[in-house]
């Protein structure tokens, strides 16, 4: 057997986590011919066809997904070796990428990564922050912040706090529509909300908790589009109150009688969470979500707004 090139196995990682040359590529900085002759030189030194080449992407083969493990734990004592031989200023450089639902990660993550890019230099911080589960096993994230903990997988997980939601809508609506009282009031309201067939996690599956029956009429998929619709007075919905404190124009729609309470959690594969850039993260959203409690718990807002 030749002797194959360790540099390798970057490439088979990205392409068996991906399934496309030009996803791998993108992740890899390279282009996809690179990728691709790489790809194919591996199989070669090691006489195995490691991907069924699809028109509509590569699958790994049996022999691939043997090749799979063991690349993923070589890739994982590269990363120890980098975390804890490497000198201190080492060790907290490099790439981080964190995944988060598209409200958390935007409007709570994103403006306190400042405190974060200065405290670490070193650092390159990539935040996705969209309505998705992200598999860490993939590796399509270092660290997670999901809805629920995970059934299963190679994953360390802890609850990293609880959050409210409650119900919202700009005063103009509210002055123009019948008055809500009580929840089987909402039935005369328009109703923003997610998409049903589109919600990838079912604790995102509010409104029978609201009213039972009660459905949305002005949907989307994403979060922060539907405050913005409900900013711009399409109705009533379901908002995290840590994004509704921001926006002065909301006002709380039965406050006292529509309460949603749902809990983050924060993930990171085992094979990672000693190295020393990844726990760095995981501290410093530990002491963020810790420190802005009352905020996530929407306690200031339920106290100084308007009753129902």
């Amino acid at each position: 057997m030749e002797r194959f090139d360790w540099d390798d196995l970057r490439f088979f990682l990205a392409v068996a986590r991906s399934g496309r040359l030009t996803a791998a590529a993108r992740r890899l900085g390279a282009d996809h011919a690179t990728v691709s002759r790489r790809v194919t030189s591996l199989e070669e030194s090691l006489k195995a066809k490691l991907f069924e080449r699809r028109p509509q992407g590569y699958t790994l083969t049996a022999h691939g997904e043997r090749l799979l493990a063991k690349a993923e734990s070589m890739e994982t004592e590269a990363l120890a070796i980098q975390s804890d031989i490497g000198g201190a200023d080492m060790a907290l450089a490099g790439t981080v990428r964190i995944g988060a639902p598209d409200g958390f990660g935007t409007c709570f993550l994103a403006p306190r990564l400042a405190g974060l890019a200065k405290a670490y230099p070193g650092l390159e911080l990539q935040l996705i922050a969209m309505p998705r589960l992200l598999s860490l096993s993939k590796r399509e994230a270092d660290v997670a912040i999901t809805l629920a903990p995970p059934k299963e997988g190679k994953v360390v997980a802890r609850k990293l706090c609880d959050y409210r939601l409650g119900l919202y809508a700009t005063r103009e609506y509210l002055d123009s529509m019948p008055a809500v009282a009580k929840p089987d009031d909402l039935f005369e309201h328009r109703i923003v909300g997610y998409i049903d067939d589109l919600i990838f996690t079912p604790e995102l599956d509010y409104l029978d908790e609201v009213a039972k029956g009660l459905r949305a009429q002005v949907q989307s998929s994403n979060v922060l589009a539907q405050m913005n619709a409900v900013v711009a007075g399409a109705g009533i919905g379901v908002i995290h109150h840590f994004m509704a404190a921001a926006e002065p124009r909301l006002v709380p729609v039965l406050p006292h009688t529509v309460s949603i309470t749902r809990s983050f959690w924060l993930l990171v594969h085992a094979d990672l969470k000693d190295v020393a850039r990844v726990r760095a993260i995981v501290d410093f959203i530990v002491r963020e979500a810790k420190a802005a409690r009352s905020l996530l718990m929407g306690e200031p807002r339920i106290e100084t707004q308007a009753a129902e």
